[in-house]
């Protein structure tokens, strides 16, 4: 498995991990690293970059290597960065990717609130008076977010494409691993007009081909309703190799015809990659 979650893996020698013992001041036709004490070791690996730590201080010596595999050193460097978490992974490699997947997680998808009006977004179906922006008319669970996007009265629907290797999970990562990949929309009608809301997202290969799918059966909103917002969440798990794209589809219309936007009402939409143990 590649070592880091995206991008070029350092290159690797044993002089590297020589010049390490060296400048520890430690032996290095030893197999074992007398000198420091395990609690000075371990404090000066706490900071020193995780990448260089798996790639090369690992390499080191059996000591530093029970060190680095050890729960207890990826369970402090998490506490240290603020990761309010548990590592619960089992072997050294989901440790390490436990940690890295933490460190990199965050929405994958851009402009997820319409801050900056459709920037971002395919628009697919631009049906009726087509998509709108407005601020958002029933306040929304997490209050930063204050707009909205807003379907008309024949079907819209917006997408993104994902490439996971762009946002920095290389193939090998991803298909060794895994990690949990967590959808997450909200949505809500106007009160006084009926609504319906869809949404579709898959998991594509390099091809993109589609490998797993995730399309739920549209929402519908009768008219005069309480329009409160509803969240959709799906977590894709164990989808085997391959997934090399997220395609992310949404949208709606209302369901009277009436001229103008009152269709559903889509923001704060989501797709991030968890740690399995955190999904």
């Amino acid at each position: 498995m590649a070592l880091t979650v995206g991008g070029k893996r350092p290159a690797i020698s044993q002089n590297s991990a020589t010049s390490v013992k060296r400048r520890m001041g430690q032996s290095t036709s030893t197999q074992d690293c007398p000198g420091l004490p395990p609690v000075v070791v371990e404090e000066i690996l706490l900071n020193v970059p995780a990448q260089q730590i798996i790639c090369v201080c690992r390499l080191v010596c059996r000591d530093w290597k029970l060190m680095v595999d050890s729960a207890s050193f990826w369970k402090e460097r998490c506490r240290r960065e603020g990761f309010k978490t548990r590592v619960t992974a089992k072997t050294p490699k989901e440790r390490w990717a436990f940690y890295f997947l933490y460190k990199k997680r965050h929405n994958l998808l851009k402009n997820p609130n319409a801050e900056e009006n459709f920037n971002g977004w395919h628009i697919s179906e631009n049906g009726g008076d087509q998509w709108n922006v407005e601020d958002v008319f029933t306040p929304h669970p997490d209050n930063t977010v204050t707009k909205c996007f807003v379907t008309s009265y024949h079907l819209c629907l917006k997408s993104q494409l994902i490439d996971l290797e762009k946002e920095g999970y290389s193939p090998a990562f991803l298909d060794d691993i895994q990690p949990d990949i967590i959808i997450s929309d909200w949505y809500a009608p106007r009160w006084d007009c009926g609504s319906q809301y869809e949404i579709r997202v898959d998991l594509l290969d390099q091809k993109k081909k589609t490998l797993k799918t995730f399309n739920p059966q549209r929402v519908t909103f009768p008219q005069w309703n309480d329009q409160q917002w509803n969240q959709m969440t799906h977590v894709f798990k164990d989808y085997g190799r391959g997934v090399r794209f997220i395609r992310f589809i949404h949208g709606g219309q209302d369901t009277q015809f009436w001229a103008g936007w009152y269709g559903i009402r889509v923001t704060n939409s989501s797709v991030e990659i968890y740690p399995a143990s955190e999904a």
